[in-house]
């Protein structure tokens, strides 16, 4: 059924109704409005009834609701989950707006844990959920996004500011020594792959690039909730896979009662927070002969920022259309959407169509519930050449900042390219590559569960994850790179990535004697997982008539030339999983959870197929004591829990041998099996304390914890000569998680017309490699000129994972060489984790206006300018490249070598203005048509407070070697951007 029979079918029916209602003189319609008492916000889905009947409705989408009544009728009865419940007078009214107060911090609201939900008061384990009024606000690309700064213990750091770019999501720590580091998402009870869904581009003379971030296939305006779920015992029910913490997100459905359609469209602007202060013309050319250069030999003549040739005002448009409704038995929402981001890099963007359909039909008297969510959705991305390991030539970036700016754009004014071999003209890069990629996606799944009887309840799950993604590339044979120049050069690389679930659970709940209260949850699960994808790539194309990645086979393919090249892979696993969970209540006050889950992986061999991972948890609500007070507490909660995760996101096949052909058909040893290899585990055991005093105006939780993981999986690199490359062995290590975390609200001031709410989150890490029996394990690759093979970071017994040991630099000598203390020698100079993470919000509402600002920082952490090692520095002024003024300004020599050094590693600590919203909601008068309207005003990384000089500190590039992963170096990255956006929405 369309849109348009189903709002044809609703407005008939409305008529229906104003005619029935005409013609039954004893009856009478309330209608109205109800929202929170505290930001004013309309409350969706509140119950509405008669008081001692069954006669009732439920608010809309924009908090409205209608209800023909008896003439006799003279109160309603409003409730709602999380709030207080009202009478209402409504003896001659008939329009009756109504402010529900939230109820003792929300002891009764429900938060999503894996399969199933609890209420917070029961909980035992340290779960974090935020919904739709705590998310940040303006352009989000990815579901992460709108956590970022806002969880306790939970750090959100983007590879980039490139739309759609990849994001390191780390709960309490990092703790594993490869790459696929990041949490287990589930989205509506279906735990994704967490594999790229697309391809990275390889070096092709800019560097090679990331896959872009899985997870931006999500309409944010679709999502209801994001629970986190940090601690082991709440995540164990994840097992093999919850390690990194679990995120949970849940989609909005459908609500019952009356029909809504909301429309929401907002179009932002964004540039570069920061950029390089580079030396300008005139300077150039003073420091270059300051350094014995004529100023005849650096001077072309033009006066070009090249910096403002790369670097663009971003706009993005994004619309969103939602409609939902049902009644008692049937719920449904649809939606679709469009947000189109133009980079703040010229060439760069995100296109995402989404829709997305989530139902639900109850059957046989409530017996049977059928469940569907389905999501597809259509990314068309285009990639700037900004690789993370160019050379000294540089990427786009990289380019831009070194290029010399009196060169200028065109040759004598023509419209030819200024281009030369020791010369990348940033303009020809952006003309002369063409990248760009299509993926195509679709999330869904149907559940079916039955009532067996009362409180026992069996359910299956089924789900599905396809994509399919095409990058293809093209570089124009205009283009002076070397292989590239009078040849061209065509890619297209092809994806496709999928995986099966099937789930049984079956759920008993039960209450006995009053005081007794217990859950149990069983389970089984399967999951297959397949990825497949092909690359081609050609060279000496013959002409540029016609797109290249369009006609590959125009290429010279005669005699002894090799103009194609090609490749393929294959690859899968399963997952099989028996789980069961207990919870059981004593007097509502002494709770205990206890979870088993067994896994079993193909990815391992024979001897250790299955893995086990336990838990218990267990909680005391002192409040609900005689002894305490409940004038001074209202909750006062104790909890502690214990268990083992794991973490199987590594290579399938790793036990066994592989090989590999070479083109002359011999055959060679990749990597050596071992069936023995055993699970990546992490123990962890953490306390917790949860308050509500000052009459609930004042809540919180604080949180200890303490997390080792051992037997982590680790490629080895085995001394040549060998019969095999690698082999996948467990390391003799421990990594050791350790931290406190606060979060705290306060209600500073409510009354009828005003109120001001204070959210604080605060986190602590401390972190450390234990028993390393190997003496040291290098990633963080550094480039530019002369630094081939060289480091900045080691894993190491005693230190934190990411450790700087570097060189201490110690000035420069009167001939402007680099000194270093202590002979050079390589020790820890500071890690790239943050030692203390913290975010503070403020909320205000006046009347119909409401105001939130969101800060977040973070402190005790470094980050390596890779950026300024390899392009600013005397010797590159003096080879003609372009140097920030900083750097033209010290004592450095023409002839000093860049080296790996303290000179380029600086402090990290920043204060940022992360996102400020200003919201109005207008007041309209009675209509058939419009229910609500809300403008609104965002500002996103409005500001940033550091003493880091590169461009933003909340940066990873991808410096990884043999696959270990590296953190906190800074190479020629992408801009973040400061971004204002402008909004409204409507409600129908």
């Amino acid at each position: 059924m369309n849109l348009k029979n189903l709002l044809s079918r609703f407005s008939y029916s409305l008529v229906l109704f104003f005619i029935c209602n005409s013609a039954i003189a004893q009856n009478k319609t309330i209608s109205g409005t109800v929202t929170d008492s505290k930001d004013k916000q309309p409350l969706i889905g509140v119950s509405v009834a008669v008081k001692g009947t069954p006669t009732g409705t439920s608010t809309g989408a924009d908090g409205t609701y209608r209800l023909t009544v008896p003439e006799a009728t003279t109160t309603l009865v409003f409730s709602y989950l999380g709030y207080n419940s009202q009478d209402v007078n409504i003896a001659g009214s008939t329009t009756v707006n109504v402010l529900l107060e939230g109820s003792s911090t929300s002891l009764s609201e429900v938060v999503v844990v894996g399969y199933g939900t609890q209420r917070v008061k029961d909980a035992t384990g340290a779960v974090a959920s935020i919904g739709t009024k705590d998310f940040n606000k303006g352009v989000i690309a990815s579901p992460e996004q709108l956590l970022q700064g806002r969880v306790a213990g939970v750090q959100v750091t983007p590879s980039s500011g490139e739309p759609g770019a990849g994001i390191n999501i780390r709960i309490r720590g990092s703790s594993s020594v490869r790459s696929g580091s990041n949490p287990l998402f589930v989205v509506d009870g279906v735990p994704l792959d967490g594999s790229n869904v697309s391809d990275g581009g390889g070096d092709n003379g800019a560097g090679s690039s990331s896959a872009r971030n899985p997870l931006t296939f999500l309409n944010p305006d679709d999502i209801e909730n994001i629970s986190v779920l940090k601690d082991a015992s709440s995540a164990a029910i994840y097992g093999s896979r919850g390690a990194n913490g679990v995120v949970l997100i849940t989609t909005k459905k459908g609500k019952s009662g009356q029909q809504s359609l909301n429309f929401s469209s907002s179009v932002s602007v964004a540039n570069s927070l920061r950029t390089y202060d580079l030396l300008s013309p005139s300077a150039f050319i003073a420091k270059s002969v300051e350094l014995g250069k004529t100023a005849a030999s650096v001077n072309f003549g033009a006066n070009t920022n090249w910096q403002d040739q790369i670097f663009r005002t971003g706009v993005t448009q994004n619309y969103s259309l939602g409609f939902g409704g049902g009644n008692e038995n049937t719920l449904y929402r649809f939606s679709l959407s469009n947000a189109n981001q133009e980079g703040i890099v010229r060439n760069s963007g995100l296109n995402r169509s989404t829709g997305r359909v989530n139902a639900s039909h109850e059957l046989f008297d409530k017996k049977v519930k059928i469940e569907l969510q389905l999501t597809a959705s259509q990314l068309n991305d285009q990639y700037a050449p900004v690789g993370e390991n160019a050379g000294f030539e540089g990427n786009l970036i990289g380019a831009a900042l070194a290029a010399n700016p009196t060169r200028p754009i065109f040759i004598n004014n023509s419209d030819t390219l200024t281009q030369s071999s020791d010369f990348r003209n940033p303009v020809a890069m952006l003309n002369y590559i063409n990248d760009r990629g299509i993926t195509n996606k679709v999330l869904g799944n149907m559940s079916l569960g039955w009532k067996i009887t009362d409180g026992l309840l069996f359910k299956v799950n089924v789900g599905v994850d396809n994509s399919a993604s095409n990058r293809r590339s093209t570089f124009n044979s205009m283009l002076k790179f070397n292989g590239i120049e009078n040849s061209g050069r065509a890619i297209l690389a092809n994806r496709t990535l999928s995986s099966r679930l099937i789930e049984n659970t079956l759920t008993f709940n039960k209450s006995f004697n009053t005081i007794h209260s217990l859950e149990a949850l069983a389970g089984f699960s399967y999951q297959k997982f397949e990825s497949d994808g092909f690359n081609t790539r050609a060279d000496g194309f013959l002409n540029n008539l016609i797109t290249y990645e369009d006609n590959i086979g125009n290429v010279d393919n005669s005699g002894t030339k090799k103009a194609f090249s090609s490749g393929s892979y294959r690859s899968g696993s399963e997952l099989q999983s028996y789980f069961g969970r207990a919870n059981y209540s004593l007097m509502d006050k002494y709770l205990l959870t206890a979870t088993l889950r067994v896994d079993g992986s193909s990815k391992f061999g024979p001897n250790n197929k299955y893995g086990y991972f336990p838990s218990v948890a267990g909680a005391w609500r002192i409040s609900e004591e005689s002894f305490v007070s409940k004038d001074v507490f209202q909750n006062l909660k104790l909890r502690a829990g214990w268990g083992i995760n794991g973490n199987q996101e590594f290579p399938g096949g790793i036990t066994n041998a592989t090989y590999n052909y070479s083109t002359t058909g011999a055959i060679s040893k990749i990597n050596n099996q071992n069936p023995d290899i055993r699970w990546e585990k992490s123990n962890q055991y953490s306390v917790g304390l949860d308050f509500e005093i000052l009459k609930s105006r004042l809540s919180g939780s604080f949180d200890y914890y303490n997390k080792s993981t051992t037997d982590l999986i680790f490629l080895q690199s085995i001394a040549q000569p060998a019969p095999a490359l690698f082999i996948w062995k467990n390391l003799p290590a421990t990594v050791n998680n350790t931290g406190l975390e606060a979060s705290i609200s306060y209600s500073v001031f409510r009354n009828e017309g005003f109120t001001w709410d204070i959210g604080v989150n605060a986190a602590s890490l401390t972190n450390k490699v234990k028993d390393l029996q190997l003496s040291a394990i290098r990633t963080g690759a550094i480039n530019g000129q002369g630094l081939s093979g060289a480091y900045a970071q080691r894993i190491v017994s005693g230190y934190p994972l990411f450790s700087f040991f570097i060189k201490e630099f110690a000035g420069f000598d009167n001939a402007g060489a680099a000194t270093f203390a202590n002979d050079g020698a390589e020790e820890f100079r500071g890690s790239a984790l943050p030692k203390f993470t913290f975010g503070l919000n403020n909320s205000f509402t006046y009347k119909n206006l409401s105001l939130s600002a969101f800060l977040n920082g973070a402190t005790g952490f470094y980050i390596y300018n890779n950026t300024a090692t390899a392009l600013f520095s005397k010797g590159s002024l003096n080879s003609g490249r372009n140097i920030t003024q900083d750097a033209a300004n010290t004592a450095e020599g023409k002839s000093n070598s860049t080296s790996v050094s303290t000179q380029y590693l600086e402090k990290g600590d920043f204060l940022r203005l992360s996102n400020l919203n200003l919201a109005y909601t207008f007041k309209l008068p009675n209509t058939k048509h419009i229910k609500g309207f809300t403008m609104n005003l965002t500002g996103q990384n409005l500001f940033l407070i550091t003493n880091y000089s590169g461009l933003d500190p909340e940066v990873n590039t991808n410096k990884a070697i043999d696959g270990i992963p590296s953190l906190g170096i800074d190479y020629t990255s992408y801009p973040s951007a400061r971004v204002i956006s402008l909004g409204a929405s409507l409600n129908f």
